[in-house]
């Protein structure tokens, strides 16, 4: 789709509608009503002074320190103000990244390459680690160790964990919070269990790590836990800055030269990089040293108290919302909820989708039924009455109109399909069949997706994946 000829120069007017036309259909940013993807602080002045801060600085390039030294700083400082947040010792050092994503893959890039002598490394997480562990073995050739997690917690168990560290394991995760249930893992016993291998031990703090230092009750999980090497905080989830940069942080300077590279056997210059990209804007670093200056360890503190009094506010109102129950109580800002089996959460996000809420289905796994996802920040606290109602009237919609129901032969069909042998054409028929197809093979999503989802929570994940992939490549042709 070509919005604007570029055969001929357009006005600065003119690529001002076509943005605004674009941006129609978007989700929107602020408000408090997106609970998944995008964190509102709801601090006008501090979103203000991020975009600044992109734009001063959206040209400058982090490839070279030497060429901009402004940049060097900021991350350094960044890293600093993290160390004393993570308790770090001084010794600790970080990085910058681009997101959670990247500073998954690094942790897991420094451990394998600090163990040369292990030829198939292996890292042991539990079932509900973040799927950016599993691209990060799959793209550095790394095994996955997936632990079951203690039923009913939802939190890693660790004495399995223990038992699944082999000589070849590199690697311990876990996570504080996991991302399905918003649950931190016994983080204590997986670092000491990692520690008496001499394996290092990760934990995936992406979307907690400026959140769980301000709130008391938490059980310990960073570097105050002995053996715990290394910590992933993104900044901009609940340091509410712009997209996208996250931190990467390291007990001390050895473990992180695994994730460094330096290229000089070529004729240019000699290449070197601290993270996975060569060339990267310095415009989401500057934002985020902007904003969390802008908005003070003080106030995030009491952002944090404010988005976990909203998320237990909504947790404690579900119980009073027939059909609809917690997964698991929260122990940050993310909220787990499932139904009874009366109705399904597709046709309530749906029906939340229609009222002005996104609330983010999660498909069926291990034996466990789907849910629904929601990140509170700061900017849903004041509309919480408005979300819980919503909630109880779109519940109530789903349950007079009980659960979708996915013909039986059709989902066992699905169970025969090898996902790794199908080509476009087949792939463009299951797509119908699901209702996303259109026609020449393009892609149709319907306004509501509770028949398209429950059909893709019946198929196994191996044939889910390969019908998403199809989709997404499909709307990117």
């Amino acid at each position: 789709m070509t919005i604007l000829d570029p055969s001929t120069r357009s006005t600065a007017q003119q690529i001002r509608e076509a943005l605004a036309t674009l941006r129609a259909a978007d989700l929107p940013t602020h408000g408090g009503r997106t609970l998944s993807y995008v964190y509102d602080s709801g601090i006008a002045e501090a979103d203000a002074i991020g975009r600044e801060a992109v734009a001063a600085f959206g040209a400058t390039n982090g490839l070279d320190p030497t060429a901009f030294p402004s940049l060097t700083a900021m991350e350094t400082d960044l890293v600093g103000i993290a160390r004393e947040l993570l308790h770090g010792p001084e010794a600790s050092v970080g990085v910058a990244t681009s997101g959670g994503t990247e500073s998954l893959i690094l942790a897991v890039l420094a451990a394998r390459e600090s163990r040369p002598d292990v030829e198939a490394p292996r890292l042991v997480a539990p079932s509900t680690v973040h799927a950016a562990i599993h691209k990060a073995g799959h793209l550095l050739g790394v095994a996955l160790d997936l632990v079951p997690v203690v039923p009913g917690s939802y939190r890693a168990d660790p004495a399995a964990m223990a038992s699944a560290i082999t000589d070849d394991t590199v690697l311990v995760v876990a996570s504080a919070p996991s991302y399905a249930h918003g649950v931190v893992d016994p983080v204590e016993p997986v670092a000491a269990a990692a520690a008496q291998r001499g394996v290092r031990c990760h934990v995936d703090a992406c979307i907690g790590g400026w959140v769980l230092p301000f709130l008391d009750g938490v059980s310990p999980w960073d570097f105050a836990v002995p053996g715990v090497t290394s910590v992933s905080v993104d900044l901009h989830k609940y340091a509410y800055a712009p997209k996208g940069v996250s931190l990467l942080l390291h007990r001390d300077p050895d473990l992180r030269r695994g994730h460094f590279f330096a290229a000089a056997d070529w004729p240019g210059y000699t290449v070197l990089n601290t993270t996975l990209q060569s060339t990267k804007s310095g415009g989401p670093l500057a934002a985020a040293w902007a904003v969390v200056h802008a908005i003070g360890l003080d106030r995030y503190a009491e952002l944090a108290v404010v988005a976990r009094a909203a998320t237990q506010e909504v947790a404690d109102a579900v119980a009073a919302i027939d059909g609809l129950e917690v997964v698991v109580p929260p122990d940050s800002t993310l909220l787990a909820l499932r139904t009874d089996g009366s109705c399904d959460v597709f046709t309530i996000a749906d029906e939340m989708k229609d009222r002005g809420w996104l609330v983010q289905p999660q498909m069926g796994f291990a034996g466990e039924a789907a849910t629904l996802h929601l990140s509170l920040c700061a900017a849903t606290a004041p509309g919480v009455p408005d979300l819980v109602a919503d909630l109880a009237a779109a519940t109530g919609q789903a349950r007079g109109r009980g659960p979708v129901q996915v013909d039986p032969q059709l989902a066992a069909a699905a169970g025969q399909i090898d996902p790794s042998g199908l080509d476009d054409a087949t792939l463009d028929g299951l797509l119908a069949i699901a209702g996303l197809g259109g026609e020449g093979g393009a892609v149709t999503l319907p306004d509501r997706m509770a028949e398209v989802n429950a059909l893709l929570d019946a198929a196994p994940p191996r044939l889910r994946e390969a019908l998403l992939t199809a989709v997404l490549d499909r709307l990117t042709r």
